[in-house]
């Protein structure tokens, strides 16, 4: 079990995404639980390429300091929305032998919406928490409409288990005392 923290990044973590204080805290919550329970926390990072305002070396790219990775926490880049694409993440968990991953981060209809559907077609028991990914409004739907419609419609019993924070957190250490 790992738990992947995908696009958390400076330039799209904003009061403007849906539910953001509750999102920025059960974040900050999953990767403290993670850390004592000995759950590994991995980073993922969107880079648009040069020129671009979320690309490796400008601020915006930063992870958000909320949720900033420790020293010797696994970051891996990517260019496109799937983490698991020519990142190396695949080949990382899989050296690992991981089976199970616990999704947070942003956004619910791009990357995180990407992360879960290609990890369960990699093989992975997905994990989802409630309010642990957001996203903004976009042209057709709300920011509330396009969380639910992914976390309630898509995602349930489909490709991941949506559970509760409190569940995953649960599961986390549960997972700890059983090692």
């Amino acid at each position: 079990m790992v738990l992947l923290v995908v696009d958390t990044q400076k330039l799209i973590v904003k009061p403007e995404l849906y539910e953001f204080q509750v999102f920025e805290q059960n974040v900050k919550n999953l990767i403290r639980v993670a850390r004592e329970n000995q759950i590994e926390v991995i980073y993922v990072q969107h880079d648009d390429g040069p020129g671009e305002e979320l690309t490796k070396g400008v601020a915006g790219y930063e992870i958000y300091d909320e949720f900033k990775p420790e020293e010797g926490e696994a970051i891996f880049a990517k260019n496109v929305n799937s983490p698991f694409k020519e990142s190396g993440l695949l080949e990382y968990l899989k050296n690992k032998s991981e089976d199970t991953i616990i999704v947070t981060g942003l956004q619910t209809d791009y990357c995180i919406d990407a992360t879960v559907k290609c990890g369960f077609e990699h093989g992975f028991c997905v994990i989802v928490p409630e309010n642990a990914n957001s996203t903004y409004e976009n042209e057709f739907m709300s920011a509330q409409e396009t969380y639910e419609y992914y976390n309630h419609f898509i995602w349930k019993r489909r490709y991941a288990k949506c559970i509760s924070c409190e569940d995953t957190i649960s599961l986390m250490q549960q997972k700890n005392r059983n090692s």
